[in-house]
């Protein structure tokens, strides 16, 4: 199968709508009529720009993570936070985590009951506000307050803005649209790097406080432009404002055109998301928590999910992107600029890296890609903590071991992007039926701050207590990770829902726990009796 017809065959990556089985895929592909590249249309253009946009949401924990690693490395922030190190430094990293936890259980609610939009405003507005305070800080429970808003706003807008993207593409274009906004994390990784670099040469406090300010400039520009993006059409529907909804959709998605042909694929998308929205209903009330622990298929979903979240973050991954001077401390590269110069440099690679692997993952199959990942990851782990031994031996005099490190970095993270960044989202929703996905990602989020929460406390304390040593653990976590997945993880690319359901033993009800065809979207009685 060519990555064009696999492309064709992705589902919506809402967490919230259905995915599209093969008769749905082949019935709207038929109907689309625009076959130009979307760069060469006009409407199109604007609808890419529009998600741009909303991607600019992901640069906030970017930003943070980058931010924290230069901060350390700036010799004026250290005292003016009281010399935190150890569990007193982990609180100051999760201190959005923390935020984040607060803005759980009320995050889907405003997103469902005021909007995608206003939820994205609202949250980048706080982030705008906890920026101008950590920037303000006269100490180290100020900045820690700070951190808090930042979390609670960057929660709101992120559990937003990946919905309103898939519910606003054009359908053909959802799969890179949403994978591409985990890009911009780097995006803002790679602008804090540049800020911290270059504000080392102030010598006072400004040289901390301008780039804490600055946390604040991509979501104000982002609430600027946020008033010319659409409205999720789905959200519209879904409060009796259909005539709105259709309205964006012949505007975006048609550009306004009144052929027969592209009215008929506006009707069809109306369609399909009122139906959409009364089998959630129907689902909804035909699910549980519980299902995850009662129901035995559903045992093994719940462990892929939980166990993909902590794969995505307790990888070795979190030493580096919070703690990057501790790693470079413990090979002997202790001067700040030369810090600040590697953590620039290795973002500036993670976009160019995560922006090739975005657009040319179709090509590969899910396990390949994870296996691929772990691997990579493993094996240039082992070597840095070997490189790592051998240099503290030497007493650092030897250069040649510590480029060594800073190679398997850069080499670890080319591993980490192939298979832990934006691929993690689309393999769980695609082994969640329609039925339980919303509260399948809720799950997968919670295990993820909670795997940040032990990342935050765990890895400082360890790295001064063990330096190198410490890195043998996650040469075991990693190794453990590689077989779990070559064991228990199956493929999923390629495959209808009813075909991934039937992998996991559901069976004749695999139909209805899964997902539906557009035959019985447009018959929606015969669902409610199934």
């Amino acid at each position: 199968m060519s990555s064009t017809e696999q492309d064709k065959q992705q589902y919506s990556t809402s967490f919230l709508e259905p995915k599209e089985t093969i008769s749905e895929v082949k019935e709207i592909t038929d109907l689309i009529t625009e076959t130009r590249p979307w760069f060469k249309v006009p409407h199109l253009r604007t609808l890419a720009w529009h998600v741009f946009v909303i991607t600019l949401t992901s640069t906030t924990n970017g930003f943070d993570g980058s931010l924290l690693n230069g901060l350390q490395s700036i010799e004026y922030w250290s005292p003016a936070m009281g010399h935190p190190t150890g569990h007193v430094l982990g609180a100051l990293s999760n201190g959005t985590t923390f935020g984040s936890f607060i803005a759980f259980p009320i995050a889907p609610y405003i997103c469902d009951r005021w909007g995608r939009k206003w939820s994205i405003f609202v949250g980048e507005a706080l982030v705008v506000i906890g920026s101008v305070l950590q920037g303000a800080s006269t100490d180290y429970a100020f900045f820690l307050v700070s951190r808090l808003v930042i979390g609670f706003g960057a929660a709101l807008a992120t559990i937003a803005s990946p919905t309103l993207i898939s519910e606003i593409s054009y359908p053909t274009h959802r799969p890179v649209s949403t994978f591409a906004y985990n890009i911009c994390w780097y995006l803002g990784a790679v602008f804090a790097s540049i800020v911290t670099y270059l504000t080392r040469l102030i010598h006072d406090n400004y040289s901390w406080r301008i780039p804490s300010y600055l946390q604040a400039l991509f979501p104000f520009i982002q609430i600027l432009l946020l008033w010319f993006v659409p409205e999720s059409p789905r959200y519209l529907v879904a409060n009796g404002k259909t005539d709105r909804a259709r309205e964006i959709l012949v505007r975006h998605h048609i550009g306004g055109s009144t052929e027969e042909a592209d009215q008929e694929f506006v009707d069809f998308e109306m369609k399909e998301i009122e139906a959409s929205l009364e089998l959630e209903r129907l689902a909804g009330a035909n699910s549980k928590y519980t299902d995850f622990w009662t129901r035995k298929t559903y045992r093994k979903r719940l462990f892929l999910v939980m166990f993909t979240a902590t794969m995505m973050q307790l990888s070795g991954n979190g030493l580096v992107s919070y703690y990057l001077n501790k790693v470079l401390n413990s090979i002997g590269i202790t001067e700040s600029s030369k810090q600040l110069e590697i953590n620039m440099c290795l973002m500036i690679y993670n976009l160019v890296v995560s922006c090739s692997v975005c657009f040319t993952s179709g090509f590969f199959k899910r396990r390949q890609l994870f296996l691929t990942s772990l691997i990579g990851m493993c094996t240039t782990y082992v070597i840095w903590t070997i490189l790592s031994a051998l240099n503290q031996q030497r007493h650092f005099e030897d250069k040649g071991l510590a480029n060594g490190v800073l190679a398997m970095i850069f080499f670890y993270y080319l591993a980490y992007n192939i298979g832990c960044n934006g691929l993690p989202f689309l393999y769980i929703t695609e082994i969640l039926p329609y039925s339980h996905r919303a509260k399948g990602i809720n799950i997968f989020q919670l295990t993820m701050m909670t795997v940040l929460i032990y990342n935050g406390f765990v890895n400082p304390i360890a790295m001064d207590a063990i330096e190198w040593k410490y890195y043998i653990v996650y040469d075991c976590i990693l190794f453990c990770e590689l077989i779990v997945v070559y064991l228990f993880y199956p493929e999923t690319s390629g495959r209808t829902l009813e075909e991934v359901s039937e992998v996991f033993g559901d069976g004749e009800q695999a139909k209805f726990a899964a997902g539906f065809s557009i035959e019985e979207k447009r018959s929606l009685e015969h669902v409610e009796n199934a």
